[in-house]
């Protein structure tokens, strides 16, 4: 068998978050670690960094203008906290809402602004006092008291396919997803306040889908075995054009596995599985007819179901329809394709191809990979009638690297977004 459409798997996917504890926003992340985004917010610094501890270092320049303004009102709450010095970049922050509790935060990598490290509160009055460190070594100081705005009635849906704690595949891409997308004009905004950290370091891109419904996070190469990810997608109040607002932060730290990869080529109806670069097991494969082709690119694992039923009644073409159960079954694409157990193509797996779109395997063969797979895995497929088609499943592996940069909604320097530390 092969193609089964999940009605609304796209939107469906806003409800997959992680836990909003983040992990990345304290003092006790490894100064290797890597924060991007535009520019990352990089661990607080405390009024007493250029002075004795907990006493700021006395200005020696004029006072600064602070943003948000003194007395400004009507903030939004994923508001950064600035300093007007030309030349000059902010060195510490502390952020005190009303009737006490400081704010933690962090600096960006730049020293344009520091970011708070959760969303701050609607309708509370907060108390900011900025030093920063001119062109020519002076530092200067100033203090501003804002009022953030009240809840706003028009939030942006936003989600995020990741969870605390999981170990997925080395091609498991950071995905946001946006209900309604993105405009254009406000993805340069929303990117910058979408943070990822990587330890071991290494470089990465967003890639915005053309609707602005997903955005893809990656690295040039696969991820390497062992590496953290640790994410914060810093949507909560920030405004856009179109009068909506980010309606949460959304963060969580995940592992990335051992290394394991199929490779599927038309030509020899074949499934070469790779664990760490190693062939350990080829395997035959049917694939789809030309009628229903499968799609030829870099797929990654998107869920795993022991079993489930394919149901496709409501095909427009009636020589499509059916319903079967279906045991092994691993999504590929939100189009229905699917690695799964196929036994009624057993003797047609190796020479023909006979599915409606997925990849048939034996029983045998189908469990076995089931057991070593992880969501994350990337599967590739060459040879078919078909191209896969940007943003049907997490195709954030379709394109090279020069490809995929042009995607993002601010620049990439050529190698990837460096440390932000």
């Amino acid at each position: 068998m092969g193609m089964f459409t999940r009605a609304g798997a796209m939107v469906g996917a806003l409800g997959l978050v992680a836990s909003l504890a983040l992990t990345g926003c304290g003092t006790e992340q490894k100064k290797e670690a890597e924060f991007v985004g535009g520019t990352a917010p990089a661990t607080s610094a405390t009024p007493g960094a250029t002075g004795e501890p907990g006493t700021p270092a006395a200005p020696s320049g004029p006072p600064l203008t602070v943003s948000p303004a003194d007395g400004g009102k009507n903030r939004p709450v994923s508001a950064e906290i600035g300093a007007e010095l030309p030349g000059g970049k902010v060195a510490s922050v502390t952020l005190t809402a009303a009737g006490g509790g400081q704010v933690e935060g962090r600096l960006r990598a730049d020293g344009s602004s520091w970011v708070p490290s959760k969303p701050l509160k609607y309708g509370t009055r907060y108390t900011a006092t900025v030093t920063a460190t001119g062109a020519d070594g002076a530092t200067s100081q100033g203090t501003s008291t804002f009022t953030t705005m009240a809840k706003p009635k028009s939030v942006i849906s936003s989600g995020l396919y990741l969870f605390d704690d999981k170990t997925y595949g080395v091609a498991m891409p950071v995905v946001t997803e946006f209900h309604p997308g993105i405009p254009k004009k406000d993805r340069a905004a929303v990117q910058k306040r979408m943070f990822v950290q990587t330890d071991p370091p290494q470089p990465g891109a967003w890639h915005w889908v053309e609707n602005g419904t997903q955005a893809y996070y990656r690295a040039p190469e696969y991820w390497k075995p062992g590496t953290t990810l640790t994410v914060r997608i810093a949507l909560a109040g920030i405004p856009l054009s179109n009068g909506r607002y980010g309606n949460v932060d959304r963060a969580a730290t995940a592992k990335i596995g051992q290394a394991f990869e199929m490779k599927v080529d038309n030509a020899t109806k074949q499934m070469t599985v790779y664990e760490d670069g190693q062939v350990v097991r080829t395997l035959p494969v049917s694939l789809g007819k030309k009628k229903t082709p499968s799609s030829s690119g870099t797929m990654v694992v998107m869920e795993k179901k022991e079993s489930t039923v394919f149901d496709t009644r409501d095909d427009p073409d009636p020589a499509n329809r059916y319903v079967t159960d279906i045991d092994f079954a691993q999504r590929i694409t939100w189009g229905g394709e699917y690695i799964h157990a196929a036994p009624w193509s057993v003797a047609q797996q190796g020479r023909v191809n006979v599915s409606h779109g997925c990849v048939n395997v034996s029983m045998a063969n189908a469990k076995w990979l089931f057991g070593k797979t992880k969501v994350g895995d990337p599967i590739t497929v060459k040879g078919t009638e078909r191209k896969l088609a940007p943003g049907n499943g997490w195709t954030a592996w379709s394109l090279s690297w020069s490809e995929f940069v042009k995607g993002s909604a601010v620049p990439v320097p050529e190698a990837g977004e460096g440390s932000a530390f």
